[in-house]
């Protein structure tokens, strides 16, 4: 992929910034697309590119998937808070998605969450309801994804923790599976999807093995 970029949204904190880390690991070009200035001369030092916007101005987004340098992968780990009024979680994905539709991108990747879609019963009732509204949008960006003709994965992960990976983080196509696991692990299992055709078209959970809720029997995805 040396003319072509890999589109990553909302790679200033969380998630995001730990793919960031992953993919300038790997030398990836990459082009940062988040709001804020406050983290841009810290991408910039790690040889990314940024570029300002918001997810839910479309002239933003296709001014950054459909600009001057090719985009092959889009992935985004955009979203929102409850309490939030305008969610990035549906409307700024479906932007990210349309454009990406537009711009013949090979891939997309999207980051979104267990309790979303089939997976709602995977989480306790009280979690269900308190992350509702969010997991409602999650889910329609979802769809989004899946009706667009895209070769897209959607990542769910579980609980998230911000400590270092453990190296435990797996994928399973099972939706009643939930447990935790680190950001840094989300990281890694979407880095190893990039290239995987294992992944391709499918929707997965990502958790640590040794941090699931109870003990369930299922199959993990196996990405070597």
């Amino acid at each position: 992929m040396t003319n072509s970029y890999i589109l990553l949204a909302g790679a200033s904190s969380g998630v995001g910034r730990e793919i960031a880390n992953c993919l300038t690991a790997q030398n990836l070009q990459v082009k940062a697309f988040f709001r804020s200035e406050e983290k841009r001369q810290e991408l910039e030092a790690m040889g990314i590119k940024v570029v300002l916007g918001d997810a839910l101005n479309t002239d933003d987004v296709e001014k950054a998937i459909l600009g001057e340098a090719a985009i092959d992968i889009v992935i985004s780990t955009i979203g929102g808070v409850p309490k939030d009024s305008e969610r990035a979680d549906y409307l700024g994905n479906k932007n990210l998605i349309d454009a990406a539709v537009k711009a013949g991108v090979k891939k997309f990747i999207l980051v979104s969450s267990i309790g979303s879609g089939n997976s709602a019963n995977a989480i306790p009732p009280q979690a269900l309801e308190t992350l509702k509204p969010v997991l409602i949008e999650k889910d329609k960006a979802e769809k989004h994804l899946i009706a667009s003709g895209l070769t897209y994965t959607v990542i769910r992960p579980g609980g998230l923790k911000s400590e270092p990976a453990t190296g435990n983080g797996i994928l399973t196509e099972d939706p009643k599976i939930a447990g935790t696991i680190h950001r840094a692990d989300v990281a890694q299992l979407v880095c190893k999807s990039l290239n995987s055709e294992k992944t391709n078209n499918k929707v997965l959970s990502a958790i640590d093995e040794n941090m699931i809720y109870g003990e369930p029997e299922f199959e993990k995805l196996t990405l070597d």
